[in-house]
Parts: structure tokens; sequence; C-alpha cells
């Protein structure tokens, strides 16, 4: 089983290392902080629970980001400071390039909801495949939407599969015409006045919080690492071709054991289609 890498012992480090250790998937996990004694201190307590839940992971903390070679994924979280921050701007782009040079062969995932410019800048800047690095704050948007639109429909929120696309906070499309509740389409479910409520409610659901984008980086990684076919929600960095060079955006992906496989063409209505293609030329 692999190892993974965990950048930052803040609270979206922590609540990442519980998650990843409890799908017993895999075989350690690092995580890297200036802070040692505190990420070894959150690393101790995640593996003692291992025992009542039943994994075997095994887990470290150090203050050395060697640790990351050999890792089959990084994630790039927040740092144990009062109060917790997230790797950012020039602090984090500096992190990723050492981290991308450390270790060629990892997938790079940015966990925090202000990585935008770590992964834009990683890509035109420092020349990190694209492929490689990306961030999963997109699909903990994704799980809110599908909460709200579960609230407005009085369904599961299992029952519901929709994607979204843009750049957060005010520039997020949700299709709703190739949404689906239940089995059925969700603007045969939803009303006019629904969907418009719901779109309105999008902006403010950003950022997500620290356990949801944990949760998103797990699953990210477990779709990765295990090879399972399902589209995640990532924040990648955008091609002239797509848009606008040097930006990144919200765009349905699939994941394998190197990072992305495919960008996953969504099917957009007229109406979508001219705001999709105006959000990525901004």
């Amino acid at each position: 089983m692999p190892t993974v890498a965990i950048i930052g012992a803040g609270d979206i480090g922590g609540a990442l290392a519980r998650e990843l250790a409890a799908l017993d998937i895999i075989s350690r996990i690092v995580i890297v902080d200036d802070l040692a004694n505190i990420a070894a201190g959150k690393a101790l307590d995640v593996a003692q629970s291992g025992p009542v839940d039943g994994y075997h992971t095994v887990l470290s903390g150090t203050n050395d980001l060697s640790a990351v070679v050999g890792a089959a994924a990084i994630v790039i979280a927040d740092r144990a400071t009062q109060p917790a921050n997230e790797w950012q701007d020039d602090a984090g782009l500096a992190v990723l390039k050492r981290v991308a040079g450390l270790n060629q062969r990892a997938f790079i995932v940015c966990a925090g909801a202000k990585q935008a410019s770590i992964i834009e800048k990683g890509v035109n800047e420092a020349g990190v495949p694209r492929v490689r690095v990306f961030g999963s704050a997109a699909e903990a948007l994704r799980s809110a939407v599908i909460a709200i639109t579960a609230a407005e429909a009085n369904a599961a929120p299992s029952d519901i599969a929709l994607s979204i696309l843009g750049r957060p906070p005010q520039h997020v499309i949700v299709p709703w015409d190739e949404a689906s509740i239940g089995g059925r389409c969700a603007t045969n479910v939803l009303s006019a006045a629904q969907l418009a409520r719901l779109d309105a409610r999008v902006a403010r659901l950003w950022p997500p919080g620290p356990y949801a984008l944990a949760s998103a980086a797990t699953r990210l990684v477990q779709t990765a690492i295990t090879r399972s076919p399902r589209v995640h929600t990532a924040q990648v960095a955008v091609t002239r071709e797509e848009g606008t060079a040097g930006r990144s955006a919200m765009m349905p992906v699939t994941l394998q054991p190197s990072g992305i496989a495919a960008l996953v063409e969504p099917s957009l209505s007229t109406r979508d289609r001219v705001r999709f293609e105006t959000t990525m030329r901004a």
C-alpha cells in the first residue's frame, strides 16, 4: 500500500490524516509541519485510534520536508499556527516547487480553499505538469451544493448527482439540465423559482470549512490511488485552448495514480455554455 505525505498539521491536515487513515488503504501517512511537535502529536492521536476503529495505517510527524520522497500522493494543507492557515501565495508556491522537485512522480493535491494561485503559478511558472497538481476544494463546494439541493427537493443527498464549473465564489455554474434527483432530471423536480434560489445561494457556500475540505481531499486521493472511475470536481490549471492561460477553474475530472487522467466534458445547455465560456475567458 502507498504512502501519503500531508504538508501542514493544521485543522485541514489533522482531519485529513484521520480520514485517510480510517480508509485503511494507505500503509503510511507522514504529517510535515514546521512545528514538528504538533505534527507528531496529531499523528500519534490518529494512530492511537487505529485499534478502536480497526485500521492499521502507520502515522508519523516531522518538520523535514524531504519526508515526501517516495510518497505516492502529497497533499498541501494548512499550517499548525494559531489560528491555522492554509499554505498559499508565495510561501505556498515555494512549498509546491520544493515538494515537486523532491518527488517527481507523486500527484499533488492542494486541499485549501485559498490555493488557486499555487496551482496556477505552479503550472505556469514552476513548470509542474497540470495533471500532477490540482485542487480539491471544488469537490467540497460540490458537496455543499448537493446538500442544499437535497434540502430544497426534500430528497436524500445520495440520490442527487450534479457537477459544478467555473471559478468560485462568484462565477460558479451548476448545469441543472444534466443534474439528476432520484433518477429524474433536476429541472423536472425543481421549479424555476427553486433553481434560481439555489443558484443565488451557491456563492455563499464558499469557502468550505476545514472538515469538508479534508473530506474532499480524502476522496480525491482515494479515487486516484484505487483507480476508481468516479468523476470528481477539481480546480485545474487552464490551457489557452480552454480559457485564459495562467488561470485555473473548476472542472469534472477522472483520476489515476499519476494524477488527472482526463477532463470530463460536461453536457451544457446553450445558456450554460455561454456562461461557462465567458467565465473561462474572463
